[in-house]
């Protein structure tokens, strides 16, 4: 399709997704010129919207940023670019500090701040607001200063087939409303903010759309696709036989709440001198190896020791959730059990938010800056999403800057995913190959994996691209980016030899110094290793 074809948008930065990376990018970058951005649901939707955690932060005068690098370090198990710890760590306290100046309220204590603690940090430093709706009550703040902002032109119920991109520089995006429209988006600079890919789980805390689509356009266009192994489970999301699941948040634990076994009997002290504040990648395991000794398919979460009206108060939203399922948290033990959260992995970027890509920048849960490692340290993804997104504008404005005046946009576009349609048949043909990827993910790429279980999901899922001329259009191409994402975290999962963080493998029981590397994947090419 020629470009005179398409309706033409031009900006000097689109940005793609609305949960806090985009919306915070959004927002800075409007001070420099015009900003386009896209979500393919409502601005609301995103994982960033449904984090129940907090943004942790170095701000109490007993804390200091060296205790926040060393908790974030230790979590990370030798994977971590130091680099980017340093800078996530100290230029958050001054973004927490700029949201604040901006009217952002947290919830505040007798004296300041309130701050909490969660597990893997050895210091009160997680602020909430809400109690447990921080990332809502953040996405809210920042969707009224986006909305309220002539320099930010937003398109909801809009999706991005493709980048424009000749797999060595990016100049924008092709995208399709609701109605199948296709618009050409043509832009200085691209931000990827469009977050992970844990919905591709049968469990998981993410909403459904989180698969992974921005991982997979970028690996299209030809970015290295870094560390896909490392997918972080939540330990305590609500277990139900059917239904979707529900986080329980780990503040809840930071304040006193313990796990019991099937036998009423607390384990975590067994596993770590942690106990519950263990990190994440411990107490999802811990939890793991009881329900396999018990048979059984959950554990309980306990808070009947702690003060009732405080519960209430504290975990408003936790109790109503709970008592719409006849549990009273407060008398009542709850079924929980790890659910995927949080993908470690993505877009290999640099301190930037540059990828390999010139004029593609990603950040938040997409993006791989290496500040996680292994294991993710709680309610650093917030922090994440702030730090990086500010960086990923300064670095486009960097690039644009160094432009030559020469580079020109393609002149002609292999953009034939514009005829698309849409059914109700092909749309149930999709969820029914989604579903059964999600359960093949679920059974054979979890919490504890192994070589022929890993390699029987990839033979099953590769099995299932069979079916992908049943399909057209959008959800065929939806499909392939389904596959693509789910065979990299398998074939990642497959070719690490060793436990390390959140991916561990019974067959290699241990860490292993000479993989202390990442593992970086492009299109088209063998996976590359490169070192810490």
């Amino acid at each position: 399709m020629n470009r005179k074809e398409l309706t033409e948008i031009h900006s000097d930065f689109l940005i793609i997704g609305s949960g806090l990376a985009g919306l915070y990018a959004a927002l800075y970058a409007s001070k420099f010129g015009k900003v386009t951005l896209l979500t393919k649901s409502t601005i609301e939707e995103s994982n960033s919207f449904w984090a129940q955690g907090g943004i942790a932060a170095a701000i109490d005068p007993e804390d200091s940023t060296w205790f926040h690098i060393e908790d974030t370090l230790r979590a990370g198990r030798g994977l971590c670019n130091t680099k980017a710890v340093e800078i996530l760590v100290e230029e958050g306290k001054d973004r927490v500090m700029d949201l604040i100046a901006l009217g952002m309220e947290f919830d505040t204590a007798e004296g300041g701040l309130e701050l909490g603690l969660e597990g893997g940090h050895t210091k009160r430093r997680v602020l909430h607001a809400g109690g447990t709706s921080t990332g809502r009550e953040m996405v809210r703040f920042l969707i009224a200063a986006v909305e309220n902002n002539p320099a930010i032109t937003k398109f909801e119920n809009t999706g991005v087939v493709q980048f424009v991109s000749d797999n060595q520089s990016c100049f924008g995006a092709l995208a399709l409303d609701h109605k199948f429209n296709p618009s050409l988006i043509l832009s200085k600079s691209t931000i990827l903010a469009t977050g992970g890919a844990s919905a591709l789980y049968k469990r998981t805390t993410n909403p459904k759309g989180s698969i992974g689509e921005g991982i997979a356009l970028a690996y299209d266009a030809g970015a290295e696709i870094t560390d896909m192994e490392f997918v972080q489970f939540h330990p305590t999301a609500f277990y139900m036989e059917q239904g979707e699941s529900f986080l329980i948040s780990e503040a809840l634990r930071g304040e006193g709440a313990y796990l019991l076994n099937s036998e009423g009997k607390r384990f975590m002290t067994e596993y770590s001198e942690l106990a519950e504040l263990a990190p994440r990648d411990v107490v999802s395991r811990s939890i793991f190896l009881e329900m396999k000794k018990a048979g059984e398919k959950h554990v309980y979460l306990d808070l009947r020791h702690m003060d009732s009206d405080y519960i209430k108060s504290k975990f408003s939203n936790i109790y109503n959730f709970c008592q719409g399922y006849g549990l009273d948290i407060t008398k009542d033990l709850i079924p929980v059990a790890p659910a995927a959260h949080y993908t470690i992995g993505g877009v290999r970027t640099g301190l930037q938010g540059e990828t390999n890509i010139k004029g593609l920048f990603a950040c938040g849960e997409v993006a791989c800056t290496g500040v996680h490692g292994a294991n993710r340290l709680a309610s650093n993804s917030l922090l994440e999403c702030v730090v990086f997104a500010k960086r990923a504008v300064d670095g486009a404005i960097q690039t644009a800057n160094d432009e030559d005046d020469s580079s020109t946009f393609p002149a002609e576009l292999n953009i034939d995913e514009c005829h698309y349609e849409s059914s109700d048949t092909q749309l149930k043909l999709f969820l029914g190959y989604k579903a059964k990827i999600a359960d093949i993910m679920n059974r054979n790429v979890g919490i504890v994996r192994n070589s022929s279980e890993i390699l029987s999901a990839i033979s099953e899922i590769e099995g299932v691209s069979t079916s992908l001329d049943k399909l057209s259009g959008h959800y065929k191409h939806k499909l392939e980016m389904v596959l693509d994402i789910s065979l990299l975290i398998a074939r990642s999962s497959l070719v690490r030899e060793e436990s390390r963080g959140v991916h561990i493998r019974e067959d290699y029981p241990g860490e292993k110094d000479e993989w202390k590397t990442h593992t970086v994947y492009k299109k088209g090419k063998e996976p590359s290793f490169v070192g810490v």
